[in-house]
């Protein structure tokens, strides 16, 4: 697969289905190929890391669900057989497992309702529970296969809780999920019971990678992690306790050569000049899909009967050649979208056809590889009409297989195909009056124009294939594990917690420099909800009153409150970022001259977009302004807060003050105050042996500058930082203060 350090890394790849199915037949098992986009796109990728460097015995093992309920007899066989012939480990599920996970919450809750079919959606607490047994049973079983240096990519909608678990058990596994469906905007996913839809977010983000297939669906993602679980990202980065996942748009491919070459096949020309034979020289419109309510074939059906009824001169001379692949057979939605299409069908057919002319030509069945590059080279005309689709490969396929450069895509904007295939005649599935307007036209484009439509689009095909797709993914997600490997490698362990101990009790005269929020403290809604907890203030207390040590809160706060909270404790503290310090029992004072007359024009300009903004309001200190919105709307806020930003530093441009982005919170404030310039005071006054500081935002990040090199710099958080560890939150410091104090 790919290789790290001159060393070859296995893929695991992990989905609802093997790429068989095997039954039981008279006590022996039969193996068949499986069908669909996922088995055929990745058989082409898969075939390229076989083909790969000498010594690549090796190069991945398929984890899944193999088709079928095996007797206990058999799976033995099964694992066997599966592992030698496909290179497969089958998952065994019971038929009540299969019952309510997949034919119960994946194809009856989030099939529908990622595809914007909320009237289809059903919730039911049975089948979430299952939902999660089946993906735990999936768990185990990728385990026991499992190596060290293996490389995991999940699959789909069936097994989005998997990268959570996986990832609590196996904290050191790199892993990608891919989504192959719609993700649904915030307001559609919102839908799900609370608990079910932050349990499904929550399982996505145990992955390194997240991918998408359109930036549409990334983006709808990331406004639902935002605004469920309150985790922004920066440029497609999430920030976690201690990791960062990475979600990106990875538009899936075809193998471009398998359809192009095999259209040029004799045995495939020769079916299809027979296809053609058939129909007399008539205009061929096709039609491919498996039957589900999500592919628009009803509303195909309608467009192409307004055609007919507006253009006579269509009748007799085009037909549409309509397959539609069994699919969910059983399904209560399915059977009777069946019986509507075969009723549409026969009502067209009915109504327009003639003793030597049928309009529609229908079918209901599989279709061979060979048969259908015949019906693709067979289209004057491809319609794909989807009313939601991840992606949509048919579209992709029939442009493939159209080596004369001749054929019109007729494509939905609802499918994801539409964001790379532009060149296609687009429609809205939803307007039968546009569909049909969408044929007149490409049955009237001249050869010339569908050649340099065509062009265009299979240059891109050939280029970005599905070998691409998948190198593009798994390169990806090896450079997040380089990203993590950086972000991590601060992360404070047991022996850097030793040796700051040891080098702490060794030392005659120490100083500790604290933030307060966000480093003591989580963040709260308000500002004045923070106020330390008894356990905190005796934390302080014991250190602070040790002869030995000097401790200073370096904060953003107001002396007031600081004085108010922590008089009481013999620390040294820091106000408004350094514009005051007061020392232990001494009197506050300012470090310089500052002015505050700005506030009066600042002031008015933040209540605007307080006003704006729902939960917004305006911390008033003696030298700085903090706009707070963290109790507003997460999405709202991220547009209005660039804005603000972006106008307030043109306004202060010719002030001596400057704007500062704080934790959910937007501060103006004398441009010459710093907790670097403050950490200073204590620094050079004192003879300190041993210096320890810890803070949790940009704004720490003067203090962590100003430190001698032998200081002990702590960030709270994952992040880029020049403080020499990173610690994963609140709790990890105030368990190395406990530490120092014995």
């Amino acid at each position: 697969m790919t290789q790290e350090n001159g060393e070859r890394k296995r893929l695991v790849i992990v989905s609802n289905r093997l790429p068989f199915v095997a039954a039981e037949e008279n006590g022996t098992l039969r193996f068949h190929e499986s069908t669909g986009g996922l088995v055929t796109g990745l058989s082409a990728y898969l075939d390229s890391l076989l083909a790969g460097p000498s010594g690549a015995q090796d190069p991945y093992v398929w984890v899944g669900w193999p088709g079928n309920t095996i007797s206990s007899s058999l799976q033995d066989t099964l694992r066997s057989q599966a592992l030698t012939k496909f290179r497969s480990c089958p998952v065994f599920l019971s038929e009540e497992d299969m019952e309510q996970f997949y034919h119960g919450f994946c194809n009856k809750t989030i099939w529908p309702l990622f595809h914007y079919f909320s009237s289809y959606t059903v919730y039911n607490e049975m089948m979430w529970k299952h939902y999660g047994r089946v993906n735990e049973i999936f768990c185990d079983a990728l385990l026991e296969v499992l190596k060290t240096e293996d490389v995991v990519w999940i699959h789909d909608y069936h097994l989005m809780l998997l990268p959570a678990m996986l990832r609590a058990r196996r904290p050191e596994a790199r892993v990608g999920f891919f989504l192959h469906i719609p993700f649904p905007s915030f307001e559609v996913f919102r839908l799900l019971p609370r608990e079910w839809r932050r349990d499904l977010l929550s399982g996505l983000l145990g992955a390194d990678l997240v991918g998408f297939h359109t930036y549409d669906y990334m983006q709808h993602f990331l406004q639902s992690v935002l605004r469920i679980l309150g985790y922004e990202n920066r440029m497609g980065q999430i920030a976690l306790r201690d990791r960062v996942v990475k979600v990106g748009t990875f538009p899936m491919g075809i193998d471009f050569s398998k359809f192009s070459k095999a259209a040029r096949l004799p045995e495939i020309r020769r079916r299809k000049d027979e296809f053609r034979e058939q129909l007399k020289g008539e205009r061929v419109i096709v039609s491919v899909d498996r039957l589900d309510y999500t592919k628009g074939i009803l509303n195909r059906l309608e467009g192409f009967e307004v055609l007919l009824d507006r253009h006579l001169k269509y009748r007799g001379t085009v037909v549409l050649v309509m397959i539609v692949v069994p699919s969910r057979i059983g399904v209560e939605h399915y059977e009777r979208m069946k019986r509507e299409i075969e009723e549409r069908v026969g009502k067209i057919n009915g109504r327009f056809g003639t003793i030597g002319w049928t309009p529609v030509i229908y079918q209901y069945h599989h279709v061979s590889f060979s048969q259908l590059v015949a019906l693709y080279g067979l289209g004057d005309v491809a319609l794909v009409t989807p009313l939601r689709d991840g992606m949509n490969l048919v579209a992709k396929e029939y442009v493939a297989a159209r080596n004369d450069g001749t054929g019109v895509l007729i494509l939905s904007e609802m499918a994801g195909a539409a964001k790379e295939l532009l060149e296609a005649v687009t429609v809205n599935p939803n307007n039968r009056e546009e569909i049909a307007s969408a044929l007149k036209e490409a049955l009237e484009m001249p050869v010339e124009e569908q050649e340099a439509r065509n062009r265009v689009m299979r240059d891109r095909l050939r280029r970005y294939n599905v070998i691409r797709w998948a190198d593009e993914f798994v390169d990806d997600l090896r450079a997040v594990g380089k990203l993590q490997g950086r972000l991590t490698e601060r992360l404070m362990k047991d022996g850097d917690r030793e040796q700051i101990v040891a080098g702490y009790r060794a030392s005659g005269r120490r100083l500790a420099l604290l933030d307060y929020d966000g480093t003591l403290v989580p963040f709260y809604l308000h500002p004045s909800l923070a106020k330390p907890r008894q356990e905190t203030l005796d934390l302080l207390s014991r250190l602070s009153r040790d002869e030995h040590n000097t401790v200073v809160l370096v904060s953003g706060r107001d002396r007031e409150t600081l004085e108010k909270w922590f008089g009481g404790i013999p620390v040294g503290l820091v106000a408004e970022h350094g514009i005051w310090i007061k020392e232990a029992d001494q009197e506050w004072q300012q470090l310089g001259q500052f002015g505050n007359e700005w506030k009066l024009h600042i002031r008015p300009f933040l209540e605007r977009y307080a006003d704006r903004l729902p939960g917004a309001f305006i911390e008033e200190k003696e030298y700085s302004l903090a706009w707070h919105y963290r109790a507003s709307d997460p999405e709202q806020s991220q547009l209005l807060v660039a804005e603000l930003k972006d106008q307030l530093t043109n306004f202060v441009a010719n002030m001596d003050v400057q704007v500062l982005q704080g934790s959910k919170v937007v501060e103006v404030r004398n441009a010459r105050a710093n907790k670097g310039a403050a950490s200073l005071h204590w620094i050079s006054k004192i003879a300190c042996e041993f210096v320890l500081a810890a803070g949790d935002d940009w704004t720490d990040e003067d203090l962590f500058a100003a430190l001698p090199e032998s200081a002990c710099s702590i960030r709270v958080g994952l992040a880029e930082t020049r403080a020499r560890y990173n610690v994963r939150d609140q709790d990890e410091l105030l368990r190395l203060l406990r530490l120092l104090i014995g």
